[in-house]
């Protein structure tokens, strides 16, 4: 659902008085009292079933509240991601286009004049389309395709031939492209790759109205949000700041309240143990120093681990060979669709595999990550070259089809019985009891399974298998906060060998200690960290606008060049001293924003501490909505000015 009822920008907020929602007997939520300002990155968090798409369907109106009130004001743009997509003719970039309803309209009143002749109906559509911005529509669209991973020669495709991943993909480009004063969105990174993640987080963090976002991805929360809303137990708790300010709060909260110590120690201990395996590692300095880093920001949150639902572990591989899988001179790829041609993606790949190695696979949508998981699998045929194999290797694989290849009315217990046909029953169901299918859990059909408990029974018959190296292809795939960080602890605890290709930058940054790169038909180590990956991403894509600028400028810039006598040394010394001149002012000018950007922050943690205390909603109105509306009006003016500062700090570089 896209709904844009109105084109007047609203500062105004949202409120919920004694809000109470019930779902079927169940009350989800109850006697809530919250106030959500204009200009907020909220983050819904907490465990699923909680109610947090139940408060989303609220705020669309789908559900009325069972007791209380949600007041919202009545010419409020919002917009959301479709759940589902019509297997429309439409090409895709005409189908991100339609987001902007008024838009969109306006192009087709305009289209319908010009069928008719009716000049004058032309010309009120073409004003409108002015007044809407709309003839760089089709731009912004297209932009929106390309940074969520659409090769351009698929922007005309129509949208009924794109898998359910990619319309999913098309969803959100459209709710992206929807003006909005609300945005709402539902595990918008799930079936993103890491290079469309980090596009949609840069994207967010410009966007100028209200956003409300549930995600299990820490690090995207992280890179996102401003403020937290906890729900748990039919209580909404807000926090001031990002996901990691939210866990070091709750952590003293439950300390408060007398958390098992010896649960918190023990947890200390365990993050204790990734630190010192990373310290033994001298030659992976910069991955050591991303994972202090992360562990750093989780310091102080044990008592928030410590609360997770349960843990888990894949047992200890009963082999584990010291040299398990090469590939020598791989070239890879897919038959064409007519079988008499070959698509090449990866070429002269070598690549090896020793006990106990962590590699994450990092790469843009579409380099390759997947064919390679494929090929060392032995699932994908290689064109040339060898993939070598110890007898000993045992393979733990997970597809991005894996949950999908659940069979429908069969139990967790079935699935299981069908690996195992010989093993006790009680055997099995101990086994998945530790995989939190404990009791009745174990019998019941996959067919009622959540999204999250699908992945984690597939998780589970893996681990049944004793793998010595797990190959694991976007594992985190519906996977909820609590299911990711314990998947992140048995996987530093797991002894074989990984390989992994995930969204989730925490995930990766936890369990990876190297990182190999998929790009342009190559694979190669990568030195550096998720930090430095992301550099790469953008200069690459820095580099590549560069290339394409250049390439289409360049007749037109040639008639531009003029050829001019040598300069007089006159000359020459007015001009240095002009460019010297205006090199002392852009300096000046970045020295005052600098000076202004750290006042504003002064301002702006102020303005937090006052919007966090609940006193502040007890006083008048008017005095919340200027406190909402300055916080607002000062991260806007601190945008402008990084966006001046970086354009003045890379001339002053050149």
């Amino acid at each position: 659902m896209i709904a844009c009822p109105g084109s007047d920008t609203c500062y105004s907020m949202i409120s919920f008085r004694h809000f109470a929602l019930r779902r079927g007997t169940r009350l989800l939520l109850s006697d809530i009292d919250l106030v959500i300002q204009s200009g907020w990155r909220l983050g819904v968090i907490g465990r699923n079933g909680c109610g947090k798409s139940s408060l989303f369907a609220a705020l669309q109106g789908k559900l009325e509240s069972d007791a209380g009130e949600l007041d919202m004001p009545a010419k409020l743009r919002l917009a959301s991601v479709a759940q589902e997509t019509p297997a429309l003719p439409d090409a895709a970039i005409d189908y991100v286009l339609g987001g902007d309803e008024e838009l969109a309209a306006a192009m087709r009143d305009e289209a319908d004049a010009g069928e008719r002749g009716d000049m004058d109906a032309m010309a009120r559509a073409h004003h409108r389309i002015e007044e809407l911005n709309g003839y760089d529509g089709r731009a912004r669209a297209g932009r929106l395709l390309h940074g969520l991973g659409f090769p351009p020669e698929t922007h005309e495709r129509a949208v009924k031939e794109f898998s359910g991943g990619w319309r999913g993909r098309l969803n959100l480009a459209r709710a992206l492209m929807c003006p909005s004063d609300l945005l709402l969105l539902d595990e918008p990174t799930n079936h993103l790759d890491l290079d469309a993640v980090l596009w949609l987080e840069e994207w967010l963090r410009r966007y100028q109205g209200t956003l409300l976002i549930i995600s299990h991805d820490r690090e995207f929360l992280d890179g996102v949000i401003t403020h937290t809303l906890h729900l748990n137990d039919g209580k909404a708790t807000l926090y001031t700041g990002n996901y990691s300010a939210f866990e070091r709060l709750r952590a003293e909260q439950l300390r408060q309240q007398q958390i098992s110590h010896e649960r918190a120690q023990a947890e200390r201990a365990h993050l204790q143990s990734f630190v010192d395996r990373f310290k033994a590692k001298a030659s992976k300095a910069k991955q050591a120093q991303s994972r202090m880093k992360r562990l750093e920001k989780m310091a102080g949150t044990e008592a928030v681990r410590a609360e997770r639902p349960f843990s888990f572990q894949f047992p200890v591989p009963g082999r584990l060979p010291d040299s398990m899988l090469q590939l020598e001179d791989i070239t890879a790829g897919y038959p064409t669709a007519d079988g008499e041609d070959l698509n090449i993606i990866l070429r002269d790949v070598r690549f090896s595999l020793e006990a106990g190695e962590r590699i994450g696979l990092l790469g843009p949508n579409g380099a390759g990550k997947s064919t390679l998981v494929k090929t060392l699998v032995g699932e994908l045929d290689p064109f040339s070259g060898e993939r070598k194999a110890h007898k000993d290797l045992k393979i733990g694989y997970f597809a991005q089809h894996t949950v999908e290849s659940l069979r429908a009315g069969t139990s967790a217990l079935d699935h299981l019985q069908d690996k195992a046909p010989g093993v006790a029953t009680q055997v099995m169901r101990d086994f998945l009891g530790t995989w939190n299918f404990a009791g009745e859990r174990a019998f019941e059909s996959v067919d009622g399974f959540s999204g999250g408990e699908r992945a984690r029974l597939a998780l589970a018959l893996i681990a049944w298998d004793k793998p010595n190296l797990l190959l694991l292809d976007e594992p985190t795939n519906h996977l909820d906060l609590d299911m990711r960080e314990a998947l992140a602890d048995a996987l530093a605890d797991f002894d074989g060998a990984l390989v992994l290709v995930s969204h989730d930058r925490h995930l990766l940054g936890m369990v990876c200690d190297s990182f190999w790169r998929v790009a342009d038909g190559d694979v190669e180590s990568f030195d550096g960290d998720l930090d430095d990956y992301a550099k790469w991403l953008r200069t690459r894509g820095a580099t590549s606008k560069k290339a394409a600028k250049a390439g289409a400028a360049s007749a037109a810039a040639k008639p531009v060049l003029k050829i001019v006598p040598d300069e007089s040394p006159e000359e020459r010394r007015r001009h240095a001293a002009v460019q010297r001149e205006n090199e002392k002012t852009s300096r000046q000018r970045v020295k005052r924003i600098e000076t202004r950007n750290a006042t504003i922050d002064i301002e702006l943690a102020t303005l937090e501490i006052q919007l966090a205390d609940p006193a502040t909603y007890n006083g008048p109105t008017q005095e919340m909505m200027r406190l909402g509306q300055r916080q607002t009006e000062l991260r806007r003016e601190k945008e402008a000015l990084e966006a001046e500062w970086l354009e003045l700090y890379e001339q002053l570089e050149a």
